[in-house]
């Protein structure tokens, strides 16, 4: 029997991007090939019981160890030594350097390497002596978008052929919100009527700082989805309205609920908020950078990430035109539903046959 071995070290905390990617596929390979075993690899921060329906169904493994700790590559080689896989997906930018075994790596973006001054220097020196050469020795290699592909392609000196793209998906609980269940959704949360959902983090490439200057003199109130404490570490008014993280069932109503969704990153691998956003009939203002294009498209409207005039431009319209909100909320909806986490394990099982024989 074939044994698969998926890395889900990266899942502790609210959920992120790269955590969801990996438990959509735990909980959807499985029954893809029941004549395999997969197994999940977690770390000392793992919480199945947070995760709801996101709880990995499969037997997991444990390990002591985090990402970037000083013993972190010999204590993940005797893991595997341990589990005894017959690949491991490296679901993260987190991969086994002395671990010879069969791997398939899935390198989500380059911007530890794109955007130096955004990150620490120890992320940045792993990318380039743990990361790189680990990928060019790896079976197969898995990318989010094209435009990931041109720089991961580029940074870590890949041949663009070794990089199969496979698009994030979007689960079937992402979808429009009946009115009563939004009106129950603000009254429990404090928002008013209309607002406008602010979606990233406090860090720099996600640039929710080109929107502080905004909220006063904006049509509707902002509110930060941000991680908590945001508001203050961003220097946004105090206006600002601000939640910490939501469960999943919270999250559709609020995308679902807002005059628009706002998701200025200047670099995105993928850009999994925007298309989240779009399935729940959200209009989506994106900036013009990274994956956005790709994913967003013709759903939503593409600002310069930099260009605040831009976006106070297009709150307004989006505010002011009800005809438009729905003509994006309608595009943007049929546009996700073209991806599905399904689609994404089927493509990343076809990609451990190869990578198998």
């Amino acid at each position: 029997m074939v044994k698969v071995l998926l890395d889900l070290r990266m899942v502790r905390g609210p959920l992120h991007g790269i955590a969801r990617y990996a438990l959509e596929l735990a909980r959807r390979l499985p029954a893809l090939e029941p004549g395999w075993q997969f197994e999940g690899l977690v770390g000392p921060g793992f919480e199945a019981n947070e995760l709801g329906d996101l709880a990995p169904r499969v037997p997991l493994v444990r390990t002591e160890t985090d990402f970037l700790s000083a013993l972190e590559q010999p204590t993940l080689a005797a893991v595997l030594l341990r589990a005894r896989p017959d690949l491991f997906h490296a679901t993260s930018f987190s991969v086994p350097a002395l671990w010879p075994g069969r791997l398939v790596a899935t390198i989500h973006d380059a911007n530890h390497l794109a955007l130096p001054e955004s990150v620490s220097l120890t992320h940045t020196a792993y990318y380039r002596l743990v990361v790189a050469p680990r990928a060019q020795r790896a079976r197969a290699l898995i990318t989010v978008s094209e435009f990931s592909r041109r720089e991961v392609s580029q940074h870590l000196g890949l041949a663009p052929e070794r990089l199969q793209v496979i698009f994030n998906g979007v689960d079937e609980s992402f979808r429009p919100t009946p009115p009563s269940e939004l009106d129950d959704f603000r009254a429990r949360r404090g928002l008013p009527q209309k607002y406008f959902a602010a979606i990233g983090s406090v860090k720099p490439h996600k640039n929710l700082a080109v929107l502080k200057t905004l909220v006063e003199g904006a049509p509707a109130p902002v509110v930060l989805l941000a991680g908590r404490g945001a508001r203050r570490a961003l220097d946004f008014p105090e206006q600002t309205l601000e939640l910490s993280a939501l469960p999943d069932d919270d999250l559709v109503r609020f995308y679902a609920g807002a005059i628009a969704v706002l998701v200025p990153s200047r670099y995105e691998g993928f850009g999994l908020p925007a298309l989240e956003a779009m399935a729940c009939g959200a209009a989506v203002i994106a900036s013009a950078s990274g994956a956005h294009p790709e994913v967003v498209g013709q759903g939503g409207l593409l600002i310069s990430a930099e260009d605040p005039r831009a976006w106070r431009e297009a709150m307004a319209r989006v505010f002011n035109d009800e005809a438009l909100r729905r003509r994006l909320g309608e595009a943007g909806r049929e546009r996700a539903l073209r991806t599905s986490w399904d689609d994404c394990a089927k493509q990343t099982l076809e990609v451990y046959r190869r990578a198998l024989r």
